[in-house]
Formats: C-alpha cells, structure tokens, sequence
C-alpha cells in the first residue's frame, strides 16, 4: 500500500538541514549555555545564532525573540503574561470563536478569574470582520488576539487591519502565527502585532519547541519562576538542540519562501481541479483565495470523511470532526463558520508541504474516486 502524508498541518518531518543542525549540539557542543566556560560558550553561540535566524524570517530584532517550548506555551505566555502585567489597566480580551484551543482555553481560563472575553464571530469562509472588532473594544480592553491563518481550513485573518484599530485605542494585540510562518512571508513589522506565535513542529523543526516575538519596550508577566533566562521571561536551562534546529529552519524558509509557496499552491490547486475533474462532488470549505497556499478543506458532499479517510488507508489527511467514545461531533471552525453539522462530518483537510509531489496528488484523487465509489456500494 502506498503511504502519502498530506497533514503537514498536523505536524512536518524535520528537515534534514535542521537534524544536521541539531547533531552538532547532541555530540559536541552540549555545554550549558550558561557556562562561561569553552563548551557553554558554543552552546550559547547556537542559541543567538538561532535566535537571528528566526528574527531573520520575521523581519524583527533577535532581542524580541524568546523561546518556548512550542505554539502553546507561546500563546499561554503572551494571554496570561497580558493579562498579569496590564490587569490594572483592564480586564477585556477580544478573540475570535475559530481561534486554537492554546487561545480558546487560556482566555476561559481567565473568564474565571475576573475578565471578560469576547469570542468574535466569522463569515462562512471564515473570515473575522475588523468593524466587529472595532464594535467590540470597550475602554476595559488591554488585549486583541486572532490568528493569522487558520489550522483547519486556512483562511487567512486581515490581521494587518486589526492591528491598526487595536493602535488607535492603544490596545496591544496577539496573533497566533503557527500555521502562516514559513509558509507564506510574515514580519511583524506589516502585520503591526505586539506578540506572534511561532510553533517549529509545523514548520519542519522538531516537536517541543518554539518562539514569541514580543515587540521591544513591551513587558509582560511570567508564567514560571526560576533563573533568568530568555531575559528573564522563561526560567530554564535552553533547549539548545532543538532551539538549534528551529533556527536553521527558519534560515531555510527564509531563502525558499515564494518558491515554496507558489509550488505547494499549484499542487494544492491540482488536488482541488482533479476531485472536480474526477466528478467528485465537493465544497470548499474557507476562502478560495484569502488562504494559505498548501491548505485545502473540502467537503465530500453525502460521504462522511471518516469512513472516506478509512477506505483510503495509505493516505493521511485530517476529518472535519472528532470522535469522542461512541459519539461524533463536528469542527467548532465549521460550526462557527456556519457549515451544517452533516456538511462538516463530511470535510477533510488535506495539507501539502515540501516533500508532496505531483504523482502524490494524482494517485490521491485515484484513491478517493475508488474508496467514495465502494462507500455507495
């Protein structure tokens, strides 16, 4: 059986270039960076070093970077650190309802705790409306956080937009950057953000770490407590290897981005032609043209994806709704975006990365019309 990955927005494989990064700090220079001795000192020149290449393709100053341990921790400290650092100032935070659970889930956190959040609405292609934005600030609001894209169906946020509405209030604002960086060009200094997210097991760095820009001049409260390291803002010896293995990603990326993108759009268009082509009937799911170039959402109309995704076995792509014991329940992007709940047990995220190919995405479309064909037997 042949074996095509096509969730490269669920994770991606480690890029060779990275791993060869990341060996020379596994095996020679695995000093404490916080040493001042030969070793520690070779240790710390791979965090800086890593440290400039991230700011390289973010378009920042290295200072405003600080490492995490991946897209979570890094929305987790720039909600919560907010919210501790300016709860004299107010106790409002505006998000959006399509936002990840590391947004969702801290911001209920602190509706427990005394603030108030308001949870935006989307149009059906997933889109948050900056003049609901704009509705929603109250004099109590210290933070604005949406997405730059979207994990599920890859709608891309006019986040530049919002930025300038959260300025003219003097209101800082977040964007959880995850699934936009590397794959399409974001510097802050055009998004206008105070804080971005950034995950590397989604782009092509190892699981377990990642990085928030915090724009200079910004200080904001710490989630744990310790030494100080990353200016003392994450306590902690650094994660040396795999900062390493991030930051010569993010080299990579930065020299191969328009190639990429543009490649990676023409094999996501491809896949989305030849379902049509094949006469399979299928909805988009997002905006056909505000998303990311590798994210395709689609729902195969009268056939639920999960028993799609189990007649074509070899092929690894993403259902439009989660199983929970003897129960489904459809994406809450979905739902939000008002897809129809039997519309969305029908979608499937299918995500292109670099190692897709042309014949991948032929040999796809062949295997969808033949498992779609037996589910009607």
């Amino acid at each position: 059986m042949k074996r095509i990955y096509l969730d490269y927005n669920a994770t991606t494989p480690v890029h060779p270039l990275a791993a060869a990064e990341m060996e020379k700090y596994i095996r020679k220079h695995f000093g404490n960076p916080s040493s001042s001795h030969w070793f520690g000192v070779k240790a710390k020149e791979g965090v800086e070093t890593a440290r400039q290449r991230a700011a390289g393709l973010l378009g920042c100053l290295p200072e405003e970077i600080v490492f995490t341990s991946g897209g979570t921790e890094s929305n987790n400290h720039a909600i919560l650190g907010t919210a501790r650092a300016f709860r004299g100032r107010g106790n409002h935070i505006i998000t959006s309802k399509i936002e990840h659970p590391a947004v969702i889930n801290p911001c209920r956190h602190l509706e427990k705790n005394g603030f108030e959040v308001t949870y935006l609405s989307v149009d059906r292609h997933g889109l948050v409306d900056p003049d609901d934005v704009k509705k929603a600030v109250r004099p109590s609001t210290i933070l604005i956080t949406v997405m730059h894209a979207n994990n599920e169906v890859g709608t891309i946020q006019p986040v530049a937009e919002i930025s300038k509405i959260a300025k003219k209030k003097g209101i800082l604002i977040h964007t959880d950057a995850a699934q936009s960086v590397g794959k399409i060009p974001v510097k802050v200094s055009e998004l206008g953000v105070d804080f971005l997210s950034v995950a590397g097991h989604k782009l092509y760095a190892p699981k377990g770490v990642g990085a928030l820009f915090i724009r200079k001049g910004i200080r904001i409260g710490s989630l744990m407590f310790g030494a100080g390291h990353e200016r003392g803002l994450r306590p902690g010896t650094e994660n040396v290897i795999e900062i390493a293995g991030l930051g010569k990603s993010c080299e990579i990326l930065a020299k191969n981005m328009r190639r990429n993108s543009r490649r990676t759009e023409e094999l996501r268009d491809r896949l989305q032609n030849g379902l049509l082509n094949a006469g399979i009937k299928i909805k988009l799911n997002g905006h056909s043209q505000l998303r990311l170039p590798n994210t395709l959402n689609v729902t195969f109309i009268g056939v639920d994806s999960h028993e799609l995704l189990n007649r074509i076995p070899g092929i690894a792509a993403s259902t439009g709704s989660a199983c929970h014991a003897d129960s489904k329940e459809p994406s809450a992007v979905l739902t939000a975006m008002g897809i129809k709940p039997e519309d969305a047990f029908g979608a499937v995220r299918f995500s292109l990365g670099m190692r897709t190919t042309e014949n991948e995405i032929d040999y796809t479309v062949k295997a969808i019309k033949r498992g779609r064909v037996h589910l009607f037997k």
